[in-house]
This record gives C-alpha cells, structure tokens and sequence, in this order.
C-alpha cells in the first residue's frame, strides 16, 4: 500500500469522525485493503470500518460525465448511470455538500454561467502539492493496473474511432445554482479552501484513466492531503475484456476498483448516500 494510503485509511478515526452532531452526520462505511503478510506476498485483506463527515463541509466531485463519448459501450453506460447519479447528488446537495461539476474541456458550454464563475473567483491558494497537471502511474507509489487497457479499453466489436465527441456533461446531470464547474484542479482546491473542506467524494468516470489521473482526480486530491473516498457504484471503466486478464468489463472495473482501494482511498456506495439500494449496470453480476 502507498504511503497516502497508509495516511489516508490508518487515521480515519480521526482525519474523518466526529465533526457534524449524531443527527447531522453522514455516516459511511468504507472499504479498503490492507497488505497482510501473515498471508504471503502480494496478499491484501479487505478491511471495513465506519466514518462521519459532516455534510455541509464536504465535497463531491464529478469526473467527465460527459454527454456523449468516443466509445459507443462507454456512452450507453453513462447514459445508464446519469439518472442514479443525479438522485444522488440531488440528496447531498440537499444536505450542504457542494457539487463541483467536472467535465473536462467542456469549459467553453459554461463561460459566463454563475457557477463557472464561482470556480473562477474563488481566492487563489497556493496548493501542497502539483495539480494543474495529469498524474500518471507512479510506479514508486503503486503496482501497474490490473487490467491491459493498452488499447484504450473500448469494449465494442469493431471498436470506436477515438475522437472529441463531448461538449459538455451529460444534461440528464443537474447543476444547480449552487454548484460550481471547472475542469482545473487549482480551481477546484481553491474552492475547498475557501470554505475549509477536507472532505472529498469522487464519482464519475473512468477509474483506471481520469478518475485516477485528472488534476482533480484521485491521486492528485490525495497527494494534496484531501480525505478522499470513490463512490465506487458511480463509475466505470474503459476496458476492453477481450484483453488481459480477460474477465468481463464489470470485473475489469471491480478489479480497478481493488488497486485503489490498496493504494489511495476507500471507497463506498450510493446507498450510504441515499438508503436506497446501490445503483448496478444492467447486466452486472459482479461483487
């Protein structure tokens, strides 16, 4: 497990409890795995604990929902999620977290709207660590992904062109007056900043590229000492499964899942958001 990780899971007792009263708080059950090497080399143990946060001083971010993809199965699945997801973020917004709307290069579709312009006059702080730019996979700080998304894990037959298809998020996602939109990841820490969160939920998509990668993604958000947890019912991934390890495209995602729940942050479902049922993908039998 990555040293963030360690930092991130080890002290959640008190990184992530107690601030909102018992009637307020937000109480989530987080997942994430930690190395046990009572059980061999490589072995992880699947380790569950609870936590408060403190709606009104959280943020949920979300990452590239766009209205339309290059990959035609990628954007069927969206199209599938979009509706769950806007209840959920409907929920949490009505209990003071703030929305930060993300859909990369998209910017242009908002200019001059009032919630592009409270990511842009937030007051500027200087962040702890890099985030105007993508992370990659740092091979000191965890393992290669599980997965072969080598060919940019586009699961149709023939598969898609890769082209610009999005031009801004997808509409069945509401912004509310309240939310903010930028795709800039010192827009978004100034945003935090300025209203003393700590506290970051990240839905969105995709797990193994820009939920991980993007300068307001996982990696940079932990890098920057954010306690952060994955919604890990409001993503997916781009993964083609007639690629290695040749599982299908949910356990392809599952199997993501896992690498960041060992090496950045715990994750979670919808349901501790809502009380209601998790959300799943038609066809999706997995976990």
């Amino acid at each position: 497990m990555s040293g963030n990780a360690i930092v991130g899971v080890t002290l959640s007792s008190v990184l992530w409890a107690g601030r909102a009263g018992a009637e307020d708080a937000l109480v989530m059950h987080l997942r994430y795995r930690r190395a046990d090497p009572k059980r061999g080399a490589d072995q992880w143990q699947v380790v569950r604990e609870k936590a408060r946060w403190d709606p009104g001083r959280m943020a949920v971010i979300v990452v590239d929902m766009w209205d339309k993809h290059w990959c035609a199965g990628a954007s069927a699945r969206v199209d599938e999620m979009a509706p769950s997801m806007n209840r959920v973020l409907s929920r949490i917004r009505d209990r003071g977290a703030l929305i930060i709307h993300a859909p990369s290069d998209t910017m242009a579709a908002y200019a001059d709207t009032p919630q592009r312009r409270l990511a842009q006059e937030a007051p500027t702080v200087e962040p702890p660590a890099e985030l105007a730019t993508w992370q990659g996979l740092d091979p000191a700080k965890e393992p290669p992904l599980p997965i072969d998304d080598s060919d940019n894990g586009c699961d149709d037959e023939p598969q898609c062109e890769i082209h610009q298809a999005w031009t801004a998020e997808h509409p069945w996602i509401e912004v509310a007056p309240e939310d903010a939109i930028t795709d800039s990841g010192p827009e978004v820490y100034n945003l935090l900043s300025e209203r003393g969160i700590r506290d970051v939920l990240v839905v969105g998509v995709h797990t193994n590229m820009c939920v991980l990668g993007r300068p307001f993604g996982i990696r940079r958000l932990v890098g920057s000492g954010l306690n952060v947890v994955l919604v890990r019912d409001l993503t997916d991934t781009m993964y083609n499964s007639r690629m290695a390890p040749h599982v299908s495209h949910f356990r392809g995602t599952e199997l993501v899942i896992e690498h960041i729940e060992k090496h950045w942050c715990p994750t979670i479902t919808s349901a501790d958001l809502t009380g209601e049922p998790r959300f799943r993908f038609r066809g999706n039998e997995e976990e």
